[in-house]
């Protein structure tokens, strides 16, 4: 009996499981940071996803593309083993988010695909070279330019900046004291939470918000995010060989069609990189994970990628 070819995607806030061709998605709590045992955390979420599937099977090959990815061959090798056990699978694949992204958003396999989400990192693959390499994704505290965490910590700061008379009036103090309580009291609930990244990071759609009524905090708040995306994806272009234009797409809710941030985004992106030709994603890291669980050749990714075989 032929086996079943899973995909997963896990993100900060959410992983979400799928079995490639079922177009139903099952979901579990995403890696956080911290997690004192995070090869565990994400084995049992696999777990909780793969018990809302029904535990169909068997499974010849799963692919989970993670933003929690472990940096080293050990936990990478437990992980593996026990998301195997989990699934019963012959084949389990690690790699970064980043990765199963640019495959679900350019199924080509060449350009840039920037992952804008809690965290942001990008991915530029040169198909003539076969060759692919990233960019940012080393997390809140060194990296992340631009994304859902930057933005919602940088409103956050405002607000309290605010407060204390160090930087002027903001429309974002009243979504602030309703998502997070009394401003005076935010920080120590944000920091006590357990999730203080996420909990960060979903105060961004509140910043865009503002900036969408002219808040001219929020405003600037989004011009320097959408600045740090650019050059992000800027610096992945050009590392693509050729003078071809080279397609750029960016995936991520945090980004809407048409939104300020997209338009602030593509217009840094243009004045950076004449080369830069943005494209819209052809599908998400999900997809991207289904499309890698079943394809016969992995081509430039290959190095990116930890394979287990298991059972």
């Amino acid at each position: 009996m032929s086996g079943v070819y899973v995909g997963v995607d896990g993100g900060q806030s959410t992983l979400r499981l799928t079995i490639a061709g079922s177009g139903v998605v099952h979901e579990a709590p995403g890696f956080h940071h911290p997690s004192p045992d995070p090869v565990s955390a994400i084995a049992a979420s696999v777990g909780q996803a793969w018990a809302a599937a029904g535990h169909p099977g068997p499974v010849t090959r799963a692919v989970l593309g993670l933003t929690g990815l472990p940096a080293t061959a050990r936990p990478r090798d437990l992980l593996a083993a026990k998301v195997a056990s989990v699934l019963g699978a012959g084949e389990v694949v690690l790699c970064a988010d980043n990765v199963t992204t640019h495959a679900g958003a350019l199924p080509a396999g060449h350009g840039v695909v920037l992952t804008i989400g809690t965290g942001v990192n990008c991915l530029a693959a040169d198909a003539a070279t076969g060759t692919s390499l990233r960019f940012d994704g080393w997390g809140y505290l060194f990296g992340d330019a631009g994304s859902a965490f930057a933005i919602g910590r940088a409103g956050i700061a405002a607000v309290l900046r605010a407060l204390d008379g160090r930087g002027p009036r903001t429309r974002l103090s009243e979504p602030a004291r309703l998502r997070y309580g009394p401003p005076a009291e935010m920080p120590s609930a944000v920091y006590t939470s357990g999730t203080p990244v996420d909990l960060t990071a979903r105060f961004a759609p509140d910043v865009l918000a503002a900036a969408d009524l002219g808040d001219e905090v929020a405003l600037n708040i989004l011009a320097d995010a959408a600045r740090e995306l650019a050059h992000t994806a800027a610096t992945g272009v050009n590392t693509v060989s050729g003078r071809e234009p080279v397609p750029v797409a960016h995936t991520g809710r945090l980004v809407r069609p048409g939104g300020l941030l997209e338009e602030a985004f593509l217009a840094e992106l243009a004045a950076a990189c004449p080369r830069a030709d943005p494209v819209p994603a052809a599908g998400t890291g999900l997809d991207g994970a289904c499309r890698l669980a079943a394809a016969p050749d992995v081509a430039g990714y290959r190095s990116h990628l930890h394979i287990y075989r298991g059972l």
